[in-house]
């Protein structure tokens, strides 16, 4: 899709459809809306006086212009009450439009800067909402689809501003939009892809194209190299299935020190079928999705590559698959960590862990001054959490609460989960020095715990988004299927790193 910022009034500009917003409550009609009512004959006056247009949040009236304004209709978009507009309804709001307007094939929508001033939001930061929105809510997955599609695709967004002196203002803002929104997009299309199309190799290939197109660092480690470095937890979760794994780096250098001030750690289970402990036949399809940790970090790098911060950021991805053979590991084998560290397996399904461990091993042996894993990690999390928040899991509340404003700002809720000490009695093992499984009660937490044995005292936030990573339906920026969580709110938190150590 185009995104242009346009000097110029947006009830002049030639559009498949203008869209205009209203406060729920309103009782006389802003500016703008004012001349476009007139130029409708009096059209959204009268639906307001009717209640049909009420501007409760996410509310979409579609008025036909018929030759009265140079754009074919208008759109009356709903913006909620006036003092609880945020950047996230904003982009809610314009993705439910814009996916509006796409299943109609329009293929040209005009905005003015809807949200500029209002409960705090700056011009730059409404540009960047609305950019997002556009591009989100229109993303589709039909790579494996041959009929053709029912619309054609909204090609084109621009954003008019009455003065000409705002461009070099708003502009930026959507160039944010723009990078942020096409890495999220990015790592949607990586999870949506079914796992023999996503395979280890392929993730590593992925990490290959972003490495050659943002001018990233790449070192991806085989089998053997893993063995040398005593990743024997990663390789059980391997050895029962045919596709060798890959650990893959992706390095930033945009710091001038050598330090990793950041290492993003994302779990890459590119199939889980629970190994020996298989899963349930039923939507086991959807375990594909088990990489999305792995997607979102690869996502962020690309984005941040663009975005250049004056930090170092290094990318860690362990990409296994984790099927039943005859090689499989087994409940009840015992494993030996890249910390050196002993594992007694109770449930071979609780592989994300494992992988985990040696990756964040490897990050603390890097020396990164700060550590932050995703991992679609535990169905605890979702039963605790359900589908609105990420579970947050740390030793340093000051990155705990980086992390926390870095997801507001992205528009991606994250709730701070407990990490009591007495929880780590659960993961007690008789044979070994842990053991992967704390039982059903808090199996979240104990899951962090787990983690957390392998990262000492560098400041580490883990972030569980096992019922955050996809969903069944359409929702303000969200399709249905990978949601591509995450990414922003890394890109955000590497942004915010980088601010404080330039102050």
């Amino acid at each position: 899709m185009e995104i242009r910022v346009l000097a110029g009034d947006v009830t002049q500009t030639r559009a498949g459809a203008i869209m205009v917003g209203i406060f729920e409550g309103t009782e006389a009609l802003a500016d703008h809306l004012t001349a476009v009512d007139k130029a409708l004959e009096g059209a959204i006056s009268r639906l307001v006086e009717q209640g049909e247009v009420k501007g409760k949040l996410g509310e979409i009236t579609l008025v036909h212009s018929l030759g009265r304004l140079p754009s074919d209709r208008v759109v009356v978009a709903g913006l909620g009450k006036k003092q609880e507009l945020t950047k996230d309804r904003l982009r809610g709001v314009v993705a439910e439009v814009c996916r509006s307007l796409q299943k109609k094939s329009v293929e040209t929508m005009a905005t003015g800067l809807l949200g500029a001033g209002i409960a705090g939001i700056a011009p730059e930061g409404a540009a960047q909402a609305i950019t997002e929105g556009a591009l989100l809510g229109t993303y589709s997955f039909r790579k494996h689809i041959t009929k053709e599609a029912e619309h054609g695709d909204l090609k084109q967004l621009l954003i008019v501003t009455a003065d000409e002196a705002d461009r070099p203002i708003l502009e930026p803002g959507c160039h944010r939009g723009r990078v942020i929104a096409e890495a999220v997009n990015f790592a949607r299309d990586m999870v949506n892809e079914p796992a023999n199309y996503m395979a280890p190799g392929d993730m590593a290939e992925a990490a290959k194209k972003l490495a050659e197109g943002y001018g990233l660092g790449l070192t991806v480690l085989e089998k053997d190299r893993m063995q040398e470095l005593g990743m024997g937890a990663l390789l059980g979760v391997s050895q029962g299935s045919c596709q060798p794994p890959r650990f893959i780096v992706l390095d930033y250098k945009g710091g001038d020190s050598g330090v990793v001030d950041l290492a993003l750690v994302g779990k890459g289970i590119t199939f889980d079928s629970g190994g020996i402990s298989i899963k349930p036949s039923e939507k086991m399809e959807e375990m594909k999705t088990d990489m999305a940790g792995g997607a979102a970090v690869m996502a962020a790098m690309a984005a941040i590559a663009q975005l250049k911060p004056r930090i170092n950021v290094t990318a860690l991805v362990p990409a296994v698959e984790n099927l039943p053979s005859g090689s499989a590991l087994r409940p009840g084998d015992i494993v030996t960590a890249m910390t050196g560290k002993t594992i007694e397996i109770i449930s071979t399904d609780a592989e994300g862990r494992l992988i985990l461990a040696d990756a964040l091993g490897y990050a603390v042996k890097l020396g990164a001054r700060f550590i932050v894993d995703v991992a679609t990690l535990t169905g605890a999390i979702r039963i605790a959490l359900g589908a609105v928040c990420s579970g947050a899991f740390g030793n340093n509340q000051g990155l705990v609460d980086k992390v926390l404003a870095a997801g507001a700002e992205a528009g991606e809720p994250i709730w701070q989960m407990p990490m009591y000490d007495d929880y780590k009695e659960q993961n007690k093992s008789d044979v070994a020095d842990i053991k992967n499984v704390g039982g059903r009660l808090a199996g979240a937490i104990t899951a962090a715990q787990f983690l957390a044995e392998f990262v000492g005292d560098t400041p580490w936030l883990h972030l569980d988004i096992a019922g955050t990573s996809t969903t069944d339906k359409e929702r303000h920026h969200l399709v249905k299927g990978a949601t591509g969580v995450a990414v922003a709110t890394l890109v955000n938190l590497a942004l915010s790193i980088s601010a404080e150590s330039t102050r």
